[in-house]
């Protein structure tokens, strides 16, 4: 029999637990043992079906040598860092959802694992329950990845996909994301993109094999989105998503970035609603692939912890070939990306013609909605000096 720790039980720990009793058969049938949740670490007791099974201590798992397997759920950096540090440091596989944690440390959190012959997975760091990281590395290890691009967060996709169906502001579709759970009391993670970026450096960390610095990484969300840019957008066959992208540069090097765009609406990503999540990946060989999916909740992502928690155990001492190096150097500035942009302008399709050359006008109701062609994200800077811009988004084409 093979037995785990959980730490923490909130909504990803629970969903842990719940799995792996609810799946109890399955489980032993792929495991070839059955697999049991032996200690829930916790800060404050509770009643409840686990009571029995928790403790405030932490040593208490690290000095355990019946369990194998180490479910970090806790988020944040402080106390989880630490934590999977020693779970580590005991000869003790650790598997993670928490994206900060891995966005930023974790490098070294896999050489640790490397030199102590044990593993350190997080595939639900990224989709929560759409499998995406298993196989970039393994599937597509063939392949040269050239791009990963999608929607990253399910919190603003809902918020977006309310604004074009009802035409609810900002404002009221957030609000209506917290009244349903879909976001946090406090959503800034969410809206400011913040989240998405941990999972675009995470996906960039693997794609192409060195460390991004989420510090380096532009993040920008859908706060101060205008629900006039999300119908401008529809009536000309467009959707606004908020998508985490990465790509290899052209001249060498690697980028990565979060922010509104304006999605085709016969392109793939533009049909994906409400709490769901999309991944694209576009290698030299396989060309582009989808990931679908719910990208959080519960269950979905305790299915990812505990798969996981399976291929350590199968895998043991350790998984070969998951890291990336700790060189930050390639990292290009976005603003090089070549794009279409998506302007509003107090101002004519004159002012716009001016600026920008030829243009694809969307509206012309004493404001100017247009399209540019491809240009740089700095030559869009510095050719809308001259007008009052209202809005400015990125196209996927």
């Amino acid at each position: 029999m093979s037995k785990i720790a959980i730490l923490g039980l909130g909504t990803v720990g629970t969903g842990v637990a719940r799995v792996t009793a609810e799946n109890a058969r399955q489980i032993e049938r792929k495991l070839g043992e059955p697999l049991t949740v032996k200690t829930i670490l916790v800060r404050h007791f509770k009643d409840g079906p686990y009571r029995q099974l928790m403790t405030d201590d932490f040593a208490r798992i690290e000095q355990d040598e019946e369990i194998r397997v180490v479910v970090e759920t806790i988020g944040g950096v402080d106390a989880a860092y630490e934590y999977t540090k020693r779970a580590l440091e005991a000869g003790k596989h650790v598997v993670t959802a928490n994206k900060q944690l891995v966005a930023e440390r974790g490098c070294e959190l896999l050489e640790l694992a490397r030199k102590k012959n044990v593993n350190y997975l997080f595939e639900a760091s990224v989709g929560g329950g759409i499998p995406i990281l298993h196989p970039l590395t393994e599937c597509l290890c063939a392949n040269r990845i050239d791009e990963i691009y999608g929607i990253l967060n399910g919190t603003t996709n809902y918020i977006l996909t309310r604004m074009v169906r009802t035409g609810a502001f900002f404002s009221d579709a957030l609000r209506e994301a917290q009244a349903k759970g879909y976001a946090e009391a406090d959503p800034t993670a969410d809206v400011q993109g913040i989240d998405a970026g941990r999972k675009i450096c995470i996906l960039s960390d693997l794609a192409f094999g060195a460390q991004t610095d989420p510090e380096k990484v532009p993040m920008e969300g859908i706060a101060k989105l205008s629900l006039r840019d999300v119908k401008v957008a529809q009536r000309a066959g467009y959707r606004i998503k908020l998508l985490g992208r990465c790509l290899r540069m052209p001249g060498g090097g690697r980028t990565a970035y979060v922010a509104p765009h304006l999605v085709p609406e016969d392109h793939p990503l533009a049909n994906v609603e409400d709490v769901y999540n999309a991944v694209v990946v576009r290698g030299n060989a396989v060309g582009e692939l989808m990931f679908y999916g719910r990208g959080a909740g519960e269950l979905p992502t305790a299915s990812a912890c505990v798969s996981d928690v399976l291929e350590a155990l199968r895998r043991s001492p350790r998984q070969e070939g998951l890291g990336w190096s700790a060189d930050t150097d390639g990292f290009v500035d976005p603003a090089e990306v070549a794009t279409r942009f998506y302007f509003r302008i107090e101002g004519s399709l004159t002012d716009a013609a001016m600026a920008f050359g030829q243009v694809e006008v969307l509206s012309e109701d004493g404001e100017t909605g247009f399209l540019t062609d491809r240009i740089t994200g700095r030559e869009a800077l510095e050719q809308s000096r001259s007008l009052n811009v209202l809005a400015c988004l990125r196209v996927i084409d």
